[in-house]
């Protein structure tokens, strides 16, 4: 199944898509700033149902930033539009990726993270779509650059994915290799995956081979977590275990009860 790929216009030029990011939620802090998180929601959802659970975690050291991503024709509904960080097809091994949307909602990302005070540590989370989105917003920030070549502002501090995949895996290696400063980004990133193993949406060994890839392709601080029986959605145990490993990398305060 093929994406939505850019239109043609007049004379043989390529238009470019047009996004429109939605609202952005943001969850104060409740003691002293000392990291900031953009979280990013799964297709069809919006900023705000994360933001509301993100405000319960026992992390009053981060302030959260969860925007909302455009509403977009999506390939595998039919080109019926939904909120969306990129365009999906089938989720299969050989599917395309969708370069421009992803370059377009990780430069959405950096731009949320530009304004953060210098001495504030920075991360980006997400689920599902979201995951795959900070994967690849990880991947953009150890390369320097997006894939449409320009720069890759700000520098990341940890990196969390739930229920999601890396996307443009196989040509992650390629892009590393050989460049000394995207190694050295890679080696000291910290980034964590969770993956239910009863997921019947983003399955199961998605998770766990891009967790592989990612860790044949430099990124030395790879932590993966498994849950037994537990399908596409998160539970209370999975976002103790972001919590605890957040103070951890991110070198916070420690959590309040």
């Amino acid at each position: 199944m093929s994406f939505t790929g850019p239109s043609m216009g007049s004379g043989g030029t390529t238009a470019r898509r047009a996004f429109e990011f939605g609202r952005t939620y943001v969850v104060r802090p409740k003691g002293k700033h000392q990291a900031t998180v953009v979280w990013l929601h799964g297709l069809g959802d919006n900023g705000s149902s994360w933001s509301q659970l993100l405000e319960t975690l026992p992390l009053p050291n981060i302030k959260w930033i969860c925007p909302t991503a455009p509403t977009q024709p999506i390939t595998v509904f039919g080109g019926f539009p939904s909120t969306a960080w990129f365009d999906v097809g089938d989720l299969s091994e050989d599917a395309p990726d969708d370069v421009e949307g992803l370059d377009a909602a990780a430069a959405h990302v950096a731009n949320l993270l530009s304004t953060e005070p210098a001495d504030i540590k920075l991360g980006i989370g997400g689920f599902s779509m979201g995951a795959a989105t900070s994967l690849y917003s990880a991947t953009c920030f150890t390369l320097g650059k997006y894939a449409n070549g320009n720069q890759y502002p700000g520098n990341l501090s940890a990196v969390v994915g739930l229920s999601g995949w890396l996307p443009c895996s196989k040509t992650l290696s390629n892009k590393i290799e050989g460049v000394e400063e995207a190694a050295r980004r890679a080696i000291s990133l910290p980034i964590l995956l969770c993956h239910g193993k009863g997921d019947d949406v983003v399955p199961y060994k998605f998770g766990e081979k891009s967790s592989r890839v990612l860790a044949s392709t430099g990124f030395q601080d790879v932590t993966f977590k498994a849950y037994n029986g537990l399908g596409h959605y998160t539970i209370p145990q999975e976002m103790d275990e972001v919590c605890t490993w957040l103070t951890s990398k991110l070198g916070l305060e420690g959590c309040s009860s």
